[in-house]
């Protein structure tokens, strides 16, 4: 018996030591090699055909004034039937896109306290089983929302199609699937993080100098998808009629109690709406390069870990947990190693300044005609951006006042700086990120 439990306790020990020895990989965290954080979605089993039905033609019912109705009628669907991570993944996205549509359907002044039990029961249920909150999210607008029209084509704008859209027309297509390109570029980024990590790990300088030029390289393709959004996108679309779509009920005017889940529990609940701080993307760029940001931002950024997939932000947390890439650089005092760390923060910094723009343009500006046009007492149903619920202007849909949370967390990332010999820190915005969009210069013009 003492020679067992000997044995069994030397097992343990070099279990765990061998544990702490494995290369970091990016296995059991529902990433793709070939997709990243991107799930190629399923079609649902014949049995959930009744949610298909309603979910696929949302946008439609809204207009109609319809959906509320069809909602109220639809049986209510056992969700054992769902047998995989991916059936479970589109599910969800139906149910959200249900759920939006219900809830904003006629708009910020005439919302509804409960969502009714034959949506609730299953959402609810669908969710808990995936640890994701019950209100659509970045994993599911952009993440699982697509499907390629030719399915040996590539995977460009031409070739893609969402599964679901809301109101918004192209805008909605354009603002999804572009989001959608930038995961794609970032594909690079992700797997690049093992290589840094175990490099790091290894003292093998040469090898994170590698990893982190090809990591800069991605994530100026990131940006340079990101700028496909003023081609696709019509900012008075986007701010008018599409944002309240993506809006949750918490610190949200329009719904200051909540929204009760029928069936599931009496008190109404509070979920933020989708957001760009709900990807994981960037999150796992700043833990890997050791960004710390300010005590505001960095809660909000934290609370929104609480919408993705639970794998992922498991991702994140373990890649904070390795030695500090940074102190590594700073030790080594190499400069091809020190260029490489430079250049991925001058890369991710002009990620986000030029992500600053393109919410100045497809928020801010707008936000200012429709307050423009407030003031002059003008009602003109030509007008897109007037329609727009005057409880968003200020907040990003996910609840943070946003241009100030953007201009934080950038500031935090320009803080990690490791200037090389000779060079200054950068200061100003990189040229390439200005872009002053034709709504902009309207509304300059009056």
């Amino acid at each position: 018996m003492l020679i067992s439990h000997i044995r069994n306790l030397l097992l343990a020990i070099i279990t765990i030591f061998t544990d702490s020895q494995m290369p970091f990989s990016l296995d059991h965290y529902h990433v793709s090699e070939e997709f990243g954080f991107i799930l190629p979605a399923p079609m649902l089993p014949p049995y959930y055909q009744p949610w298909m039905d309603i979910a696929q033609h949302v946008t439609d019912l809204i207009y109609s004034h319809m959906l509320r109705s069809h909602i109220l009628k639809m049986p209510l669907l056992n969700t054992q039937y769902l047998k995989s991570h991916k059936e479970q993944r589109l599910a969800h996205l139906a149910l959200s896109v249900m759920t939006m549509g219900y809830v904003w359907q006629e708009g910020e002044n005439d919302t509804v306290e409960v969502l009714p039990h034959n949506l609730a029961i299953p959402y609810w249920e669908v969710s808990q089983s995936l640890g994701l909150p019950p209100i659509l999210t970045h994993a599911d607008a952009v993440l699982a929302n697509w499907k390629k029209r030719d399915p040996q084509g590539p995977f460009d704008m031409e070739n893609l199609e969402l599964i679901f859209t809301l109101p918004g027309e192209d805008s909605v297509r354009g603002f999804f699937l572009v989001t959608l390109l930038v995961e794609l570029a970032a594909v690079p980024v992700i797997k690049s993080i093992p290589v840094v990590i175990n490099g790091v790990q290894c003292g093998d300088a040469e090898t994170v100098t590698r990893a982190l030029e090809e990591l800069s390289q991605a994530i100026q393709g990131m940006t340079d998808a990101l700028k496909l959004m003023h081609a696709h996108v019509e900012p008075e679309v986007f701010y008018g009629i599409m944002r309240i779509y993506l809006s949750g009920w918490k610190d949200n005017a329009c719904m200051p109690a909540g929204l009760m889940y029928e069936g599931v529990q009496a008190e109404p609940m509070e979920y933020s709406g989708a957001s760009a701080a709900q990807s994981s993307l960037l999150h796992c760029c700043d833990e890997l390069l050791g960004i710390k940001h300010e005590a505001k931002s960095g809660a909000f950024l934290n609370r929104m870990r609480n919408y993705m997939p639970p794998a992922h932000k498991r991702l994140i947390q373990d890649i904070s947990l390795q030695p500090s890439l940074r102190d590594f650089v700073q030790q080594q005092a190499s400069e091809p190693l020190t260029a490489a760390f430079q250049l991925c923060v001058t890369k991710l910094l002009a990620f986000r300044s030029y992500h600053i723009n393109v919410v100045s343009c497809f928020i801010t500006v707008p936000a200012a005609r429709a307050r423009k046009l407030r003031k002059q007492d003008i009602s003109c149903q030509k007008e897109t951006v007037s329609k727009a619920p005057t409880a968003l202007e200020e907040t990003g849909t996910g609840g943070s006042g946003i241009m100030s949370f953007l201009k934080t967390v950038r500031d935090s990332t320009q803080g990690i700086s490791l200037p090389l010999n000779n060079t200054r820190k950068i200061e100003k915005l990189p040229l390439n990120c200005i872009y002053v969009c034709p709504f902009q210069w309207r509304l300059m013009i009056g």
